[in-house]
């Protein structure tokens, strides 16, 4: 059963929260062609749910798995139009918690793939971290295959730093996913700006 710990976070058990139970499949944003979530320009969708409830959490409203509005075909077409600019770098997952909201975004990034191939990348955000996921459900297992950089780990208030890049606090890792799928431990992604850990 999930507990609440001293920082306040929710922390479930393995295989404890079900997308399928969850999700409504509700979308609290979309926000094509901007430069802060992942290296260069990218198409951000957020997804509407997240029970982590971080303290400190920079989009609470989206915790909410009722908030925003119905992911739809439209939509969809809209993003894929919007990633085949081609200085579009690629798609990125936030939330709320992408990881609880495994239909829409599997359905999304499948389709980048059929579409794109590896030439759009596809960065995730999660309040999982990489250890919780490998020992997930299937539907978040086949979503995090389905990603190249996942920023994993709860956002701890108390290791907020403001300097850091794509992460909110400093447990929080950019993991190379395809590396780490086949190195079978996790592989930190780095690149000539990147201020993270470097092992």
């Amino acid at each position: 059963m999930a507990k609440k710990l001293a920082n306040g976070i929710t922390v479930p058990e393995s295989k404890e929260w079900q997308a399928s139970d969850l999700s409504l499949n509700y979308v609290s944003d979309y926000k094509p062609f901007i430069m802060v979530d992942g290296p260069g320009v990218r198409c951000s969708i957020y997804l509407s749910g997240c029970k982590f409830l971080c303290p400190g959490c920079y989009n609470v409203v989206a915790q909410n798995f009722h908030y925003g509005f119905e992911y739809t075909s439209e939509l969809e077409d809209k993003i894929i139009e919007d990633l085949s600019h081609s200085y579009v770098q690629g798609l990125t997952l936030l939330g709320g918690e992408p990881f609880l909201n495994t239909e829409v975004a599997l359905r999304l990034t499948r389709r980048v793939r059929a579409e794109f191939g590896t030439t759009k990348d596809i960065w995730s955000w999660t309040g999982y971290t990489w250890d919780e996921l490998l020992n997930e459900t299937d539907d978040k297992k086949a979503l995090l295959n389905e990603i190249d950089v996942l920023v994993d780990g709860r956002f701890i208030q108390a290791l907020m730093d403001l300097k850091l890049r794509f992460r909110g606090s400093s447990n929080q890792r950019m993991i190379d996913v395809p590396a780490s799928l086949a190195n079978e431990k996790v592989v930190l992604w780095t690149d000539e700006y990147d201020d993270g850990p470097k092992s």
